[in-house]
């Protein structure tokens, strides 16, 4: 193997990652800093990145990401199915907790799971099928969307409209009132719980996915776990993992 070639296609990939952290642009010399390159190297790694149309230059002479790179960055994200997406984070977290994952999408008043893994061995199977659907304020998927989607009380009583709230469990929320207060500790939060509200002896935590935008939540992802195994205080206190792992990040 030419060694050569492999520490410049190594360095062209640098410079390219590197073009994706600034949406300003960044100067040549900044670039060779940040990729520890000389400027000559950098700048035939950015001639080659121009020619393919994956970076481009600015007026300033600052050089960006190009039309190119984004136009099937974009097109390939859409074309994949969101389910698909997630699936290596599902993966994830199935085998880091041992516990079933869920990730759903807010359809109305309800909650449509798109996938669901459950652990290979040793836990009790859910309810919950993939294009199930369950009463979302009763869910922390569900909870957790609807925290986005309805920012203060009018819009939960609009939402609510003049159906009562499905109560599945004694632990379910009733009131809309009640459904406002919850939905304000999510989004101070940045999580949701279901303890018990949604399928008796089964708890969950929740945090919010974002596959299709920066702010706002393509769906919700969840760590389902049975009460007398895995209660809601050990699954809130995995948050940080959880997030870590849906970020894509490695956890600690």
């Amino acid at each position: 193997m030419d060694e050569s070639k492999l520490v410049g296609s190594d360095r062209v990939l640098a410079v390219l990652t590197e073009l994706a952290g600034h949406p300003d642009g960044i100067g040549l010399e900044e670039m060779a800093r940040a990729v520890a390159s000389p400027k000559p190297t950098v700048h035939r790694a950015l001639a080659a990145l121009r020619r393919a149309g994956f970076a481009a230059r600015n007026g300033h002479g600052r050089y960006l990401l190009g039309d190119e790179f984004l136009r099937m960055a974009f097109a390939h994200h859409q074309a994949r199915p969101d389910h698909i997406r997630v699936t290596p984070i599902l993966e994830a977290l199935c085998e880091r907790f041992d516990e079933t994952v869920h990730y759903a999408v807010l359809d109305g008043r309800s909650v449509v799971y798109r996938s669901k893994l459950d652990p290979p061995t040793g836990a009790v199977r859910l309810t919950s099928v993939v294009g199930g659907r369950n009463p979302a304020h009763c869910t922390g998927v569900g909870k957790v969307l609807l925290a986005y989607a309805l920012p203060d009380l009018d819009a939960v009583r609009a939402w609510a409209g003049d159906q009562p709230l499905e109560r599945p469990t004694e632990h379910s929320v009733g009131a809309v009132e009640d459904l406002h207060a919850a939905l304000v500790r999510v989004r101070e939060q940045g999580y949701a719980t279901d303890d018990q509200e949604n399928e008796p002896g089964v708890n969950c935590v929740a945090v919010p996915v974002y596959l299709t935008s920066p702010t706002v939540p393509s769906g919700a992802i969840s760590v389902s776990g049975l009460t007398y195994r895995t209660p809601l205080d050990k699954l809130v206190s995995e948050l940080p993992a959880i997030r870590a792992i849906v970020a894509g990040e490695e956890p600690a």
